[in-house]
């Protein structure tokens, strides 16, 4: 065995999935013996066998990629309880490995995989769902780009044919459930020391974690960053038309009549409504310039 042959056994036996009960399994893909594999590269020591070995390294890359997609889903660990939530998340790992030199991104299917999967909590499946794309669309805004907001005389140009660009870091999101409250509440309870987990079977336990009542009521979130730190800003369904059509690429007046359409307001207060989002929105610096490339 060359060095590079070395390299791709050792990767392919650390990389396996773990069994449920979080052990390395016994037999590869190709149904060998993953003891016998172990034999034929490791050295046992008077204490670890040769599996033992090759088992703490397997143990412990999963434990590791578990524990980076536990930090950025606290909120979905506390609506499952421990248990729940490392199983669901062992399974969504196996059919979406890692695939990045950074583990920012193992979460980024995590909200598209659940909707596949209501077996995990029938009766709270879609309270779940909202809770994992929330929490996603913190670690997008929290990493998003920012760049240089629209100045005054850039909103005096504008007109119908115009195009806004939204900020990167922006997230718009449009829930059945008040989850906003729910993930606040995860996080005034959580040390950051728990939320960044460590082994799954040599952690301690995680602390129980009261959660507010849900009962279904659709909200739109508007999910930014200012001054370096993520916002939920809750918005009515006329501003989320807004920017969900202006983020799409429409033009402005496009926009706003998207924005408008069956609305029960009359001209009056549509003309305040449009002024105060765009009050809103400029304060905040929702508006940007694109970079030249």
């Amino acid at each position: 065995m060359n060095l590079l042959e070395l390299q791709r056994r050792m990767a392919e036996d650390v990389t396996r999935p773990l069994t449920p009960d979080f052990q390395m399994q016994l037999k590869a893909s190709d149904g060998r013996s993953t003891q016998e594999l172990a034999n034929s590269y490791i050295k046992p020591n008077d204490r670890l066998s040769s599996f033992d070995r090759l088992e703490i390294y397997n143990r412990q890359y999963w434990f590791r990629v578990i524990g980076a997609v536990s930090e950025d889903f606290p909120a979905v660990g506390a609506v499952l309880g421990a248990k729940k939530f490392d199983a669901m998340v062992l399974a969504y790992l196996r059919e979406n490995p890692s695939t990045s030199f950074t583990l920012r991104n193992l979460g980024s299917k995590l909200p598209k995989w659940l909707e596949a999967h209501p077996e995990l909590s029938p009766r709270r499946h879609k309270l779940l769902l909202d809770v994992a794309r929330l929490e996603w669309a913190y670690v997008e805004a929290f990493d998003g780009a920012d760049l240089p907001p629209l100045t005054a005389a850039d909103f005096g140009d504008l007109g119908g044919a115009s195009k806004l660009h939204l900020q990167p870091h922006l997230q718009l999101l449009d829930l059945r459930y008040p989850v906003d409250e729910l993930v606040l509440a995860v996080h005034r309870q959580t040390a950051p020391s728990d939320i960044m987990s460590n082994a799954v079977t040599e952690r301690k336990q995680p602390k129980r974690i009261s959660l507010p009542a849900m009962r279904r009521s659709q909200i739109h979130l508007a999910v930014h960053r200012y001054d370096n730190s993520v916002y939920y800003r809750r918005i009515d369904q006329e501003a989320f038309r807004l920017l969900s059509a202006l983020q799409g690429g429409a033009l402005l007046g496009e926009a706003l009549e998207i924005a408008f359409t069956g609305s029960a307001l009359s001209p009056e207060d549509q003309a305040a409504k449009i002024q105060e989002y765009f009050a809103h929105a400029a304060e905040l610096g929702w508006f940007c310039k694109l970079q030249e490339s």
